[in-house]
């Protein structure tokens, strides 16, 4: 499977309450089934989420956050030394430990640096390629609507203010993610897809998450488990107009 020239990033929630069942894998054993099942499909890069980010979740602690990605951490180091990994989190933390188990990964912030401060100088200082996402709000109110004068230019401006952050904090290999989902209404995240190939004046690689959100099964009356051929439809444009990188759940 491909789509288009894009990498296709395949998502492993490592807990039980990401909102698509079918990425779930709470277990070792479970998550080489869905890896293994991934990367015969042509996944290019494995994204592991030990916590979910749907909205109305419960944050887990750091403690419970490592509880669950190490065993899956250890297994990856032994069992697949030639794929890449992400890892979604947005606490330093946890991506000290994993990289003590795993060696190097690209780390998937939905915060952007900005929910803990030690954040981008330890992707700085591992030299870790960063994933930097648009959201407003913290974990609890990142979900809600925000009022834009043009959600584009919001956005623009947002990864303008980032990449000075990160050039502070010695991130120099970063990765743009609008956030499609994230603290935006449906007619927002659209107009932001049908847009896109504005965001790639920031000459960064562009990683889009559209799979299964509600902007695009909502309108159409369907729901996660049954808008799998209008996602694909989203991602191929998506390719089309410049996305490096698809994250989906295949």
């Amino acid at each position: 499977m491909s789509i288009g020239q894009a990498k296709i990033m395949g998502i492993i929630n490592l807990n039980e309450d990401s909102f698509y069942a079918p990425s779930r894998a709470a277990s070792a054993d479970a998550f080489r089934r869905r890896a293994d099942a991934l990367l015969e499909a042509g996944a290019d890069i494995l994204d592991l989420g030990p916590v979910s980010s749907r909205p109305g979740a419960t944050l887990v602690d750091a403690e419970e956050e490592w509880a669950r990605l190490e065993p899956v951490a250890e297994t990856a180091a032994r069992h697949y030394p030639g794929v890449t990994f992400s890892i979604d989190t947005f606490r330093a933390s946890v991506v000290v430990m994993a990289y003590q188990v795993m060696g190097r990964f690209w780390v998937n912030d939905i915060s952007s640096g900005e929910w803990d401060e030690a954040m981008l100088p330890v992707a700085g200082r591992l030299g870790l390629r960063y994933i930097a996402m648009h959201h407003q709000g913290d974990f609890a109110t990142m979900h809600r609507t925000y009022v834009y004068d043009d959600v584009v230019e919001s956005v623009k401006q947002y990864f303008r203010d980032f990449s000075v952050r990160a050039r502070e904090a010695g991130v120099t290999d970063w990765v743009l993610d609008p956030g499609f989902g994230f603290s935006k209404s449906n007619e927002d995240n659209q107009t932001l897809f049908d847009r896109l190939d504005e965001l790639k004046s920031f000459r960064r690689p562009l990683l889009v998450g559209v799979s299964r959100k509600r902007f695009i099964w909502q309108p159409h009356g369907l729901t996660p488990d049954t808008c799998g051929d209008i996602v694909r439809e989203y991602e191929e444009r998506a390719a089309a107009m410049g996305a490096d990188i698809i994250r989906t759940h295949l």
